[in-house]
């Protein structure tokens, strides 16, 4: 896949912020507004999405490489799982909120809810890794009428895999 025009092109990389800007609105506020971990990483994912479709695989490769996304993916999935083991240790039950009880803070406010935000954040960097690391796999094993996605001639791409 290797893109598309230049007006969608210039368009995409202004949107592509917006959408990426929304996303981490939606982790970092999901306790106070609708939103949260989940609803923010497909956000989040969702620019990388637009990014591919605009620019080409290639160029979403370049700018989150796989390696660095599949590292999210698990940091994210380990410090979710490291805020259910310190609830386990500091309250005396997996996930309980033991930030609530220490720094209650202001109703409404960034940080008042203990555990959660930090919750939200967490899950959103594993949502967001995961479902970009999907949609690319996918993007990789598509078949059109050319044939697979990696011997597409209009891919520039020689060899699968490239």
């Amino acid at each position: 896949m290797k893109g598309m025009t230049v007006i969608v092109r210039t368009v995409s990389s202004w949107v592509k912020l917006l959408i990426f800007l929304f996303g981490v609105y939606l982790i970092l506020f999901g306790h106070l507004s609708p939103g949260g971990g989940f609803a923010g990483g497909v956000v989040l994912a969702s620019s990388y999405v637009l990014l591919m479709l605009a620019f080409g695989r290639r160029f979403v490769e370049r700018n989150l490489p796989l390696p660095v996304a599949s590292r999210l993916d698990c940091l994210g999935a380990f410090l979710f799982v490291m805020v259910g083991v310190l609830g386990l240790l500091k309250g005396g039950a997996f996930f309980v909120n033991f930030l609530y009880a220490k720094f209650p803070g202001q109703v409404g406010r960034l940080v008042s809810a203990g555990t959660i935000p930090l919750s939200n954040l967490f899950i959103g960097l594993k949502v967001g890794a995961s479902l970009f690391l999907v949609i690319f796999a996918l993007s990789l094993f598509r078949y059109d009428t050319k044939g697979p996605a990696g011997l597409s001639a209009s891919d520039g791409a020689g060899k699968p895999g490239e």
